[in-house]
C-alpha cells in the first residue's frame, strides 16, 4: 500500500504555451489585455474616473481583438477574452459616466 501514498505531491504546471512553442509577444500581449481592462472595470465604476475608463477599455479592446486573431492556444484565448469582456464593461461604464467629456 506503500506505493499508492506520494511524498512530494506533483503540482501542475501552469502555461500559456500548451503546445510545446514560445510565444513571448503573444503572451506579454495577453497580459496587457488582461491587466488593462481589468483596469478599466475597476475605473468604471468610479464616476469621477469616465475618461480614464474609456481610454483604458478602449485600448484594451483593441489590442485584445488584436491578440485574439494571433493567439495560438487555447489558455490565451481564455485570458484574453476575459480582459476583452472586462474592458467592454469598464468602457460601458466610462461611457455611461460622462464619456470624453472632461
Amino acid at each position: 500500500m506503500s506505493h499508492v501514498i506520494r511524498m512530494h505531491p506533483h503540482l501542475p504546471h501552469v502555461s500559456l504555451n500548451s503546445d510545446g512553442k514560445p510565444h513571448p509577444l503573444v503572451n506579454m500581449l495577453t497580459g496587457v489585455t488582461l491587466v488593462t481592462g481589468v483596469a478599466a472595470l475597476v475605473l468604471g465604476f468610479i464616476v469621477a474616473e469616465h475618461l480614464s475608463a474609456v481610454i483604458l477599455g478602449l485600448m484594451a479592446l483593441f489590442v485584445g481583438l488584436y491578440v485574439q486573431m494571433i493567439s495560438a492556444t487555447r489558455e490565451e484565448r481564455v485570458l484574453i477574452v476575459t480582459g476583452l469582456v472586462a474592458a467592454f464593461v469598464g468602457a460601458g461604464l466610462g461611457f455611461a459616466h460622462g464619456g470624453f467629456s472632461i
